[in-house]
């Protein structure tokens, strides 16, 4: 499949505010749009209006599942297993590929920090598959780093990538989207800009690093993820080909960033159970997989 800007794509991402990552992308594909959650995490306070407003200004539209649940029903829907709700989400996502002649998509990276980021990076996986196996649909799938430097991409993915290199007029209206879209984004950004290290994600507020005092593990995983990017390197967005669904970091045998902080939360009384990728994220995964055979079974019976 060739594809180009005026080749039909979508965006599916966890939360609001991850499209400003590859906001010169949205300007260029007007992709339609689904976000998994509301944006209000743990603060009870919705950002998807924010989100609108930016994808108003750059053209693209909502898709079906906007805004669809918070953050505390996903951490539930994962320790409860349902599998269900998730492969709900994949038959919409895939319905919409085909209703909308989606050629290519491009969404969240499984990064091993969130598990809403990685959780919506299996179902955009389910969905590309589903497309193809109930419709004969097919549709390229790329991921984004939603916490690790934006300008990040394995060597051996680089000639398959899409590698956009902002100019200054792009840069900036970039920035501007940044620093009008909240307090705490706008921070990070005026920081950068003053010459400290940009901070890298939305969601990480100067509560989460003061959270992390007195544990220095858990400080320097954070660290290695996310911090010490500097300005410049938002200059670049890069869409990377999904070769290896479930790849790193869930392979890892080091423990992933959410069960180290998720011990942190339970330890504050703030959750009463640690997500963990092994007992939970994967089995998951398996089950959304097994939704998916089975439609794959039924196409094949029915042919």
């Amino acid at each position: 499949m060739t594809l180009s800007q005026k080749s039909r794509a979508a965006l599916v991402v966890a939360h609001p505010s991850h499209e400003l990552r590859i906001h010169r992308w949205l300007e260029q594909t007007r992709p339609r749009v689904c976000i998994l959650t509301d944006g209000a995490g743990r603060s009870g306070e919705p950002r998807l209006h924010r989100t609108t407003e930016v994808l108003f200004r750059t053209g693209a539209t909502p898709g079906p599942i906007y805004g669809r649940l918070t953050d505390l029903e996903i951490y539930a829907a994962i320790l409860n297993q349902d599998s269900k709700l998730f492969a709900g989400i994949v038959e919409e996502l895939a319905q919409m590929f085909v209703d909308d002649e989606i050629e290519y998509v491009a969404g969240d990276a499984a990064e091993g920090y969130s598990v809403t980021h990685d959780i919506c990076r299996v179902m955009i996986d389910a969905a590309v598959e589903l497309a193809q196996a109930r419709y004969g649909h097919p549709v390229a799938n790329f991921d984004f780093p939603v916490v690790g430097s934006p300008d990040s991409c394995p060597l051996a993915l680089r000639h398959k990538a899409i590698r956009l290199e902002l100019d200054d007029l792009a840069f900036t209206r970039k920035l501007n989207e940044a620093l009008s879209y909240s307090p705490k984004l706008a921070h990070d950004v005026e920081a950068a800009l003053a010459g400290a290290p940009f901070q890298g994600d939305v969601e990480v507020s100067k509560s989460v690093h003061a959270a992390l005092e007195g544990r220095p593990t858990l400080k320097a995983r954070l660290r290695d993820i996310i911090e010490g990017v500097p300005l410049d390197a938002f200059r670049v967005e890069c869409l990377r080909p999904v070769a290896n669904p479930l790849g790193s970091p869930w392979t890892s045998d080091e423990p992933l960033f959410y069960e180290l902080y998720g011990e942190k939360l339970v330890a504050a009384g703030r959750y009463k159970e640690v997500i963990r990728c092994r007992k939970h994220m994967l089995p998951l995964a398996a089950a959304i997989q097994a939704e998916v055979e089975r439609e794959e079974h039924c196409v094949r019976s029915a042919s």
